[in-house]
C-alpha cells in the first residue's frame, strides 16, 4: 500500500483509477463521411432560407426543436424531394442540478440563414438519435454531423 503525505495525494490517485478504471461514457462520436452516406436515405444539398424554432421542456432538458426550410439546389442521394424541403434537428440544454448526465448533445454544426449545406437526412429510418427512427415521412437530419457547409 503506497503512503501519501497529504491528502491531496490519496485524491489525486482516486480520481486517477477511477477516471482509468470506469467506463467511458460519452456523447456520440460525429460520424464518417462514411457513415452519413450509409445511415442517410437522402442527401440534398441547398441554401437554408428560414429557420423555425419551438422550445419545449422534457425533464431536465430544454429541447429547441428547429426545422430549417431549404431550397434544393442538388439532390445527391435518394428520390422524391424538390423545390424546398423542411429538414429537423435540435439543440439540447441541461437545466437540471449538478453536472451534465453523459449523453448526446446538440447537432453540430447547426445551419444559418443563408448558409448552403449538405444535409444528410433520414426520412421513416433510424436517424442515428432514435433507435427505431420516426415514421412519420419527415426528413431528420442524421444525428450528431448530419449538416456540413458547402463552400460556394
Amino acid at each position: 500500500m503506497m503512503r501519501y503525505k497529504n491528502d491531496a495525494g490519496a485524491l489525486v490517485s482516486l480520481a486517477l483509477t477511477l477516471l482509468l478504471t470506469s467506463p467511458a461514457l460519452a456523447e456520440k462520436a460525429p460520424y464518417s463521411t462514411e457513415q452519413l452516406e450509409s445511415t442517410a436515405t437522402h442527401i440534398v444539398v441547398g441554401k437554408v432560407q428560414a429557420i423555425y424554432t419551438r422550445t419545449e421542456r422534457e425533464g431536465n432538458y430544454e429541447y429547441v426543436r428547429k426545422v430549417a426550410e431549404v431550397k434544393i439546389d442538388k439532390l445527391e442521394k435518394g428520390r422524391g424531394p424538390s423545390g424546398v424541403i423542411y429538414v429537423r434537428y435540435f439543440d439540447r440544454h441541461w437545466k437540471g442540478k449538478g453536472l451534465v448526465p453523459p449523453g448526446g448533445g446538440s447537432y453540430w454544426p447547426q445551419p444559418k440563414k443563408g448558409g448552403t449545406y449538405r444535409f444528410y437526412l433520414a426520412r421513416n429510418a433510424y436517424d442515428g438519435w432514435s433507435r427505431e427512427g420516426t415514421k412519420d415521412g419527415g426528413y431528420n437530419v442524421v444525428y450528431v454531423n448530419g449538416v456540413q457547409p458547402v463552400k460556394p
